[in-house]
């Protein structure tokens, strides 16, 4: 995985935009941190402490929440300032059961269109292993 250096314009926008909160108050209390950020391809992390269900696995919900807000936010970067995108669909395959240490989301545009994107997010462990395999569809709408 390849850390981010300088945001390019387009996620410079975004951040501006959202006063440096891309991912909304959901993202900040479950503690995602947002590692690399374009329409291509982005990267997010979340504790696996703290989004845990009884058993102490993450929670698939937590699994949707990261993925939901890691692909909704490359729409956005990709509608730019005069569109925004909204999502219309998510799904989500759980494969690995996490218990500790950090969810990685990777996040790469399958579809990036006039009206919709497609992005896969793939969750996971600390040793690379996928967990999670999800798939989310934005609506790009105009302001």
């Amino acid at each position: 995985m390849t850390l981010p250096t300088e945001p390019d314009d387009a996620t410079k926008a975004l951040l501006e935009r959202r006063h440096g909160e891309p991912g909304g108050q959901l993202a900040a209390r479950m503690g995602i941190e947002f590692l690399k950020l374009s329409a291509e391809h982005s990267i997010a992390r979340m504790p696996a402490e703290g989004n845990t269900q009884p058993v102490g696995f993450v929670h698939g919900g937590a699994y949707c929440v990261i993925a939901e807000t890691l692909g909704s936010v490359s729409a956005n970067i990709h509608a730019g300032e005069e569109h925004y995108a909204v999502g219309t669909d998510i799904n989500a395959t759980h494969t690995r059961s996490i218990t500790t240490g950090w969810v990685t989301a990777e996040c790469r545009a399958v579809h990036l269109g006039r009206s919709m994107t497609v992005h896969e997010i793939v969750c996971t462990d600390d040793e690379g292993r996928r967990a999670s395999t999800l798939r989310i569809t934005n609506f790009i709408k105009s302001r």
